[in-house]
């Protein structure tokens, strides 16, 4: 018999020093798809064939100690929406939201990306854990402010929760136009902060790590650690839809972070 290929995700000092938790920001790597879907790909919106998708999520679910039917992520919109869980639905009746909140051990939230900043959150005296999907416009409206907020709702507090960023495009790497720009200085001129125009460019390019890091502690999370490494620029270990997009693919993968209460 073949022995599976090991898991390997990247996790957070802080993170990992938290008794009876575990979590992951899991890469490409490890999985059974083939292909574009290459091999750990965990996106049940992508055209991958299911039982190969559902058997990645399986071997995540089992490396945080649950179950894959207890691996849980949502129907991700780009929103500000955060979803309390108290129980695992069917891979088919996945909530539309952005964010995933519990208390409830055994359950492994998930937040799935490929360039988007995933986010993962505890406050340890209070058991209550979070995964959050970032891209531009979630963090733009506020969904790290949501996630926060529905954790607080079942017991939280904020000065003691730990967020931890993953991977997702870089700075180097998100190249914008300028209505794309118009959306953050609209909101707040501070926001001109996160872009800059290389010499021998003509179009701005976005900071998201920075932006989500900074809404972060804008929301009162005493606590941002970063492992972030750019999506876009590591082929080998991340899916990048930008990345698949200027290669003309026909689809891509979405890797998975995720945490879990023994």
């Amino acid at each position: 018999m073949v022995t599976p290929p090991m898991l390997t995700p990247i996790t957070s000092p802080n993170l990992s020093a938290i008794p009876n938790l575990a979590h992951g920001f899991f890469t490409r790597q490890g999985g059974v798809s083939g292909g574009i879907y290459g091999a750990l790909n965990c996106g049940l919106g992508s055209q991958d064939l299911r039982v190969n998708v559902l058997e990645n999520r399986a071997r995540v679910a089992r490396h945080l100690g649950t179950s894959g039917e207890r691996l849980l992520t949502a129907y991700q919109i780009h929103s500000a929406e955060a979803v309390i869980v108290t129980e695992p639905w069917g891979p088919d009746a996945q909530p539309k939201a952005d964010a995933l909140v519990t208390k409830t051990p055994g359950l492994a939230l998930g937040a799935l990306a490929a360039d988007c900043t995933p986010i993962l959150f505890c406050d340890p005296e209070a058991r209550v854990i979070a995964a959050a999907h970032a891209g531009w416009k979630g963090a733009l409206c506020g969904v790290i402010a949501a996630t926060v907020e529905a954790m607080e709702s079942i017991g939280a507090d904020r000065k003691r929760i730990i967020a931890a960023i993953g991977p997702c495009i870089g700075p180097q790497n998100y190249e914008v136009g300028p209505e794309f720009q118009l959306n953050f200085t609209t909101q707040s001129s501070a926001n001109s902060a996160y872009f800059h125009t290389p010499a021998a460019a003509s179009r701005p390019y976005f900071d998201l790590p920075a932006f989500v890091r900074d809404s972060a502690c804008a929301a009162g999370i005493s606590t941002v650690t970063s492992v972030t490494t750019c999506t876009y620029a590591d082929p080998d270990r991340f899916f990048s839809y930008r990345r698949t997009t200027h290669a003309r693919e026909p689809d891509y993968g979405r890797q998975i972070s995720a945490i879990a209460l023994a």
